[in-house]
């Protein structure tokens, strides 16, 4: 039997916090598994009994426990995780965590404006190419000042390092310690055009990490047409490739035929950073990617991307653009986590506490997500890598409406498709594979069914 054998998914991600006290261990773990069977309820309605309710809310309240102590021992099983794959993609992304329906919390900052107050938070999400999600690497939360309102307009004259865009350049530091720690790794940081500064390229190369960014500015290029956009438009298009464009709202799913061109660039430094010494233009990588005829009345699809990897192939272009599409799971974690997980609804009355309960929501979102994915990257293994032996019994009997459980655990698939059943899924051939949505609500009526189901198998002669 391995070390994590036996183990709660909650221990085997928070065992290991080293908190000061190995009671405050056990209680972080027992409220993760609280939190993930129950991840749309509030604390007192998800603990139950009040001495646990009381218990959670004097976790949060101890201001000894800090909230990357908490992430660290996920972190390490990341770690573990990352071990089985030679690429990894390092998704990064900041979302706004609004709490002004609970003005009285003390120390929120100011979001878009001064009646919005809440947290930014910006993780780092590591994805394999095939979009399975092995964990968080980075996490990082703050509150903006409520005196800096008014300042945009002097940001330019401002080092990074005193702007809010040094978020970018953590998690690349971030990515090189990784990438360092595990030498047989590829790992690729990912983000979107907020993160087009060019400080991110000179970081980046400095730490000797490979990105991939969504540029989103037409920057000065030694190249005769001056400027990115201008100069990709005259490179040949390299070949085409059909995608199946999602539903939005108000417009169904549709094909869509993109062209494909590549080539290195030379990108200038900024115009107001021009007099700066020793600041030489960057080698990159750009793919446009593009759609030349978009159906009437519908925006086309464009991407130009910008890489330190070098590209030299249609297929390794194709392989970039693969890679980014990837980006979307950071979007669905913050999904999770603000629709499953209702960070936002969470009433701690302080800041710091808000940012420890954060710390254990955003890996039960991590979890909701990994479920997700991995039923669909490997159906074919036994649930019971995930869900504990009631878990699965108790599941499969309340649907398939019996008292006698299968001798072997179903496939993660089956288990997966059974849980989102529980949530609302129908299951039929056109519905495709269940979405986080449905998976997290049947978590959450799982945990009720598997104990009643242990509670008659005791009382039963």
């Amino acid at each position: 039997m391995t070390q994590d054998q036996g183990k709660t998914w909650a221990e085997k991600e928070f065992g290991k916090a080293e908190l000061g006290d190995l009671r405050l261990t056990k209680r972080l773990a027992l409220i993760a598994d609280i939190f993930a069977n129950h991840p749309t309820l509030s604390i007192p309605q998800a603990c139950g009994p009040w001495s646990i309710t009381k218990a959670t809310y004097r976790f949060f309240d101890n201001d000894k426990i800090k909230d990357q102590d908490i992430l660290a021992p996920h972190q390490e099983a990341t770690q573990r995780r990352l071990q089985n794959h030679s690429t990894v993609l390092a998704i990064q992304d900041t979302t706004q965590l609004d709490f002004s329906h609970h003005p009285s919390t003390e120390g929120l900052g100011m979001l878009s404006d001064l009646s919005h107050h809440g947290l930014f938070y910006h993780p780092t999400l590591l994805v394999t190419p095939d979009k399975l999600p092995l964990g968080l690497a980075d996490h990082q939360v703050w509150e903006r000042p409520f005196e800096d309102f008014g300042k945009k307009h002097a940001r330019k004259h401002r080092p990074i390092s005193e702007k809010e865009s040094q978020k970018w350049l953590n998690s690349l530091e971030k990515s090189a310690q990784l990438q360092e720690e595990n030498p047989h790794l590829h790992l690729v940081n990912i983000a979107d055009r907020e993160a087009d500064i060019f400080d991110f390229f000179l970081h980046a190369d400095a730490l000797k990490v490979d990105v991939l960014v969504r540029a989103a500015w037409n920057r000065r290029v030694d190249h005769p047409e001056k400027y990115l956009w201008d100069h990709m438009r005259k490179v040949p298009v390299s070949g085409f490739v059909t995608i199946t464009i999602p539903r939005k709202k108000g417009q169904p799913h549709r094909e869509a035929r993109l062209s494909i061109c590549y080539d290195q660039v030379s990108l200038r430094p900024p115009k107001h950073r021009s007099k700066e010494k020793g600041l030489q233009p960057m080698t990159l990588w750009a793919i446009w990617v593009h759609e030349q005829n978009p159906p009437k009345g519908v925006e086309p699809i464009s991407w130009m991307l910008l890489t330190t990897i070098p590209v030299i192939s249609f297929e390794e272009a194709l392989e970039k653009v693969q890679w980014y599409t990837c980006r979307w799971h950071i979007e669905l974690f913050f999904k999770i986590l603000k629709s499953g997980c209702r960070i936002e609804a969470r009433q701690l009355e302080t800041a710091d506490r808000l940012k420890r309960c954060l710390a254990v929501d955003a890996v039960v979102a991590w979890r909701v997500l990994y479920l997700t994915m991995l039923s669909r990257n490997i159906p074919q293994m036994p649930c019971d890598v995930l869900l504990e032996t009631e878990e699965w019994q108790a599941l499969y009997c309340f649907i398939h409406r019996t008292k006698t459980p299968p001798p072997k655990p179903p496939t993660l698939m089956e288990a997966t498709r059974m849980i989102a059943r529980l949530g609302g899924f129908l299951g039929r051939k056109s519905d495709g594979h269940p979405g986080s949505t449905t998976i997290w609500r049947g978590l959450q009526r799982l945990q009720d069914i598997a104990l009643t189901w242990s509670l008659g198998r005791s009382l039963s002669p």
